[in-house]
């Protein structure tokens, strides 16, 4: 696209957006109407825990590397199975087969192959949680493992993060009617925004530490604590008519 053309289609999209403020502006402005915004949000436990790590080998040959990533990813069935959880729960993210150079060597010598793939597990059974991260972090070649929670039906708790905002949108509205001595009327417009919260992941050099814990039979890293809670948000702008 030329600069002129990139630049008729900037116009083009700061005008559209000003005539669409324009709109709003004056649908908010409106004689005997009330405009105000409100936020709401949703709490709730998670539904879902769910626990990732990457299963790395390396070795002298593709082949080598390929069969002691295949024993890792085999040891990673046996503990599903031995938990009562179907292996084919567990997803894989991706799969990698690549070269190791030695970059001191100035003609950046081969040292041997790296094989890398993913794993994801859905739980939502939580007490499943404490020793399958335990027996997960005693698999060769398990990196970067990492444990979070989550909200599997986000809609439902955001549908009920908007009517907790326009339910305030509402009071506050109905506030300024009765100070006014007006009476709130019907809404006549509303435009929402809801916010799902980000996934938080446990320290990667946290999950690492099992191996050491679990020599000293300490608890699991989660044992007694309770997932934290889930909160989603909205924000509601709203004009209501005045009677």
């Amino acid at each position: 696209m030329s600069s002129r053309r990139l630049i008729a289609a900037s116009c083009l999209l700061l005008a559209l957006t000003a005539i669409v403020a324009a709109q709003e502006r004056a649908l908010m402005a409106q004689p005997n109407t009330v405009s105000v915004g409100a936020d709401g949000k949703f709490e709730s436990a998670p539904d879902t825990a769910l626990i990732q790590f990457n299963i790395s080998a390396q070795d002298e040959t593709s082949k080598a590397a390929y069969d002691r990533a295949s024993r890792a990813a085999d040891r990673v069935r046996q503990i599903l199975k031995s938990n009562g959880i179907d292996p084919k729960t567990a997803e894989v993210g991706f799969y990698s087969l690549e070269p190791v150079y030695d970059w001191r060597n100035p003609k950046r010598k081969l040292v041997g192959y790296r094989v890398s793939t993913s794993v994801s597990l859905k739980l939502k059974d939580f007490s499943k949680v404490g020793p399958l991260v335990q027996q997960f972090s005693d698999v060769e070649g398990n990196e970067n493992q990492t444990l979070s929670y989550t909200l599997e039906n986000l809609d439902e708790a955001k549908q009920k993060a908007v009517q907790d905002a326009l339910a305030r949108a509402r009071a506050s509205a109905q506030t300024v009617a009765q100070s006014s001595g007006r009476n709130l009327s019907d809404l006549l417009y509303a435009s929402v925004d809801t916010f799902e919260p980000p996934r938080l992941l446990a320290a990667q050099h946290a999950m690492g530490d099992v191996r050491m814990m679990k020599a000293e039979a300490a608890p699991a890293p989660t044992a007694e604590f309770s997932p934290q809670k889930i909160t989603v948000t909205a924000h509601v702008n709203a004009v209501f008519g005045l009677k």
